[in-house]
This record gives C-alpha cells, sequence and structure tokens, in this order.
C-alpha cells in the first residue's frame, strides 16, 4: 500500500481509465479472465511504464469496476474492519458484516470456484 503513496493521484487514475478502457476494448476477444487480466497487465507495464504491482493492482480496481458497473451493492469501507467487511445493499437498505475468514473459507480458499485473480502475494 505505501507504494502507491509515492504516485501522484492524477497518475493512478489516469492508468485506472486506461486500464478500463483496454478491458472494454478486449472483454468481447472471448478471452478468458486470466487471459485479459495478464494482458491488461502487460499493456499498463509496456504502454504506460507501470511497475508490476501497480499495474496488477489497478487493472483488478479496474476490472472490479467493469464488472460492477450495473450494481450499486457496495461494501462500506467505513464500517468495515481487518476482519469483517460490511457489504450494503441500498435496495433493501440491509447492512450484511460478513468476516474475512467466511470470504476465504467459502470463496478463496475453495480450488473448485477460485476465479479471482492473485493481485499481490503477501511478504512475511
Amino acid at each position: 500500500m505505501s507504494e502507491l503513496l509515492h504516485y501522484p493521484t492524477n497518475y493512478l487514475e489516469t492508468l485506472q481509465q486506461a486500464a478500463l478502457a483496454f478491458l472494454r476494448r478486449h472483454r468481447g476477444e472471448h478471452l478468458g479472465e486470466q487471459e485479459l487480466f495478464s494482458r491488461a497487465v502487460g499493456y499498463l507495464t509496456t504502454t504506460m511504464k507501470a511497475n508490476r504491482a501497480i499495474a496488477e493492482n489497478t487493472v483488478a480496481r479496474a476490472y472490479g469496476e467493469l464488472t460492477s458497473a450495473n450494481d450499486q451493492r457496495h461494501m462500506d469501507i467505513s464500517l468495515s474492519t481487518g476482519s469483517m467487511a460490511v457489504l450494503v445493499d441500498p435496495n433493501s437498505g440491509i447492512h450484511y458484516a460478513v468476516s474475512v475468514s467466511l470470504i476465504f473459507d467459502r470463496l478463496i480458499d475453495t480450488p473448485h470456484r477460485r476465479r479471482l485473480s492473485v493481485v499481490k502475494k503477501a511478504v512475511h
């Protein structure tokens, strides 16, 4: 995260717009999600001269924006913590508190459901 602080906000916004435009242009090419993601990262690193970590994070955000454009549900960051995500459905007015461990158990650690791209591996 501290790596992002070294880049001007307008640079990161420009990168995200470029990633979003790339994803929109190439989405219909019948690429798998992982291939589309990888090509978008390559585009940012080659054309926009972004480093790989920044490119991966930017493409992940752009992909999220692209796939959720018509969905008003969201995570309330101000109510969420490191171990609990608060998800909001504005249509029903319901807030859902979902533990991060449940997200890992049911979504990320389940190989047959795994459809997420690894954005950045944690370094310990």
